[in-house]
């Protein structure tokens, strides 16, 4: 996806994780790659495609009022568009930088991720005194009423 195009969360994901981001999708790659690993960075992918959007919507529109530009091929209409086409991106942008900030807020910390749980199985185990003799088949029954 977008690998190599930088975004603005990149620094928080080294913090995080501690390495650079290349380095991260490298470690994503493998097959005993933590779960929480892929999904942000499948966001950080999103998010760096949505704001080279964003960067291109403006960089237009900048060209565009560009005080050499020639005023005769201006568009009302073309800007409206490109209007709702960033405010979309930002959107967008926005909604994934929220995802992968809450995704790294509340992920466990580096350190307990690679440690697989263990828990110990306890079993019970429990023998009847000889003296015990098995219940009679109708013991609990109510009694018949007797005439």
């Amino acid at each position: 996806m977008s690998r190599d195009k930088a975004s603005t969360m990149d620094a928080d994901l080294q913090k995080v994780f501690g390495n650079p981001v290349p380095e991260l999708y490298e470690a994503a790659a493998g097959h005993d790659a933590p779960s929480a690993l892929a999904r942000a960075l499948e966001l950080r992918s999103f998010l760096a495609l949505t704001e080279e959007q964003v960067a291109r919507v403006r960089d237009r529109v900048h060209a565009d009022m560009d005080p050499e530009h020639d005023m005769d091929e201006l568009s009302a209409d073309k800007l409206r568009f490109d209007a709702q086409w960033l405010e979309a991106a930002l959107v967008a942008r926005d909604g994934y930088r929220a995802a992968l900030g809450e995704l790294l807020r509340t992920m466990p910390p580096p350190a307990q991720q690679a440690r697989p749980v263990r828990t110990a199985q306890l079993r019970a185990t429990a023998t009847l005194p000889p003296s015990a003799a098995p219940a009679p088949q109708r013991a609990g029954a109510a009694r018949a009423r007797r005439p």
